[in-house]
């Protein structure tokens, strides 16, 4: 992949399948979106992304909400984005507070991570009247910076906090609790279907780290699940590399998909490696990626202000909506 903000995007997207020879004659640092190799069961050789939204200020979490259909945050808009039948982008949710990671439960509600200074945490921001500050602070302390967040079917909630190397859990009805402060930096963070394991990615580190989930929502037996193969090549070759790993999903099979610096890298339920769809979020490396559409068939991928578009041949998980 290519990186660092001075990197521009030269959309190459034509009806074919294929770049046009046009596509040697790019200026020097830009970037054509490209076509993906086949992994079987996940996707076609030769699939292309299509750019959905380009420009707005800021693009996160892009998952479809039942009966709402697709939406992601607009963090530096104070918003929440829905995609409207015309794929253009109207406010869903307006005047928050920076809005990143977000997560529906099974019991109907929206929960949006804020990250204005001030007021970091996760809230409950939908259905209107339901609003309410799931947590604020940690014994008495600020977050970080909170990131990404899942919930399980209790409606208890894990969420990352990458600034200061913690995953949090809040049970429902009950205390926020520290379940983990080595991980360096934790960001993406995922389920399994049975809720029996939480998987985290370590944005500053090259590894997924799975655990056991304790009845009480605690985690034991942290071990890595699986080394990614994105590498952060702007880093010095004597510094530790990097994956820069980021949002997390997982589809009906069981497979995982994190958003790394190799693209979108694809592992099994194991933990094997099977391959990794390029994408590019036009001014910078991709963010979060969920599945959407009615069949839950599509990946939409966010970052950079942009929200892409990928017809797969996996399908979401079902079991819920994120």
């Amino acid at each position: 992949m290519i990186r660092l903000a001075t990197v521009t995007l030269a959309l190459m997207l034509s009806t074919g399948s294929s770049l046009s020879p046009a596509a040697a004659q790019t200026p020097p640092n830009t970037v054509a979106l490209q076509p993906s190799p086949a992994i079987p069961g996940v996707i076609a050789g030769g699939t292309m992304p299509e750019v959905v939204i380009k420009g707005l200020t800021s693009s996160d979490d892009s998952f479809w909400l039942p009966g709402i259909g697709l939406i992601f945050s607009e963090s530096q808009a104070n918003r929440i984005v829905r995609l409207d039948e015309h794929d253009q982008p109207v406010t869903f949710i307006g005047g928050l507070l920076n809005p990143l990671g977000m997560v529906y439960t099974a019991q109907g509600e929206l929960i949006s991570i804020q990250t204005k200074p001030g007021f970091m945490g996760p809230r409950v921001v939908w259905p209107k009247g339901h609003e309410r500050i799931i947590a604020d602070n940690y014994q008495g302390k600020p977050f970080g910076r909170p990131n990404d967040i899942v919930a399980n079917r209790n409606g208890g909630v894990y969420f990352t906090d990458p600034q200061a190397s913690r995953v949090y859990y809040v049970p429902p009805g009950g205390p926020i609790m520290l379940v983990d402060d080595v991980i360096t930096s934790p960001n993406g963070i995922q389920l399994s279907h049975d809720e029996k394991t939480l998987y985290v990615n370590d944005t500053r580190g090259i590894n997924i780290y799975e655990f056991d989930v304790q009845p009480d929502g605690r985690l034991a037996n942290r071990r890595v699940f699986a080394t990614y193969v994105g590498r952060d090549m702007s880093r010095a070759a004597t510094e530790p590399p990097i994956s820069r790993a980021d949002g997390l999903d997982t589809d009906n099979d069981g497979r995982l998909y994190a958003l790394t610096d190799a693209g979108i890298e694809v592992l099994s339920p194991t933990g094997q490696h099977l391959g990794a769809i390029p994408v590019w979020c036009i001014t910078r490396r991709c963010q979060n990626l969920g599945f959407g559409g009615p069949d839950k068939r599509t990946l939409y991928v966010s970052g950079g202000g942009t929200l892409l578009r990928i017809p797969m041949l996996s399908q979401g998980y079902l079991g819920r909506a994120k």
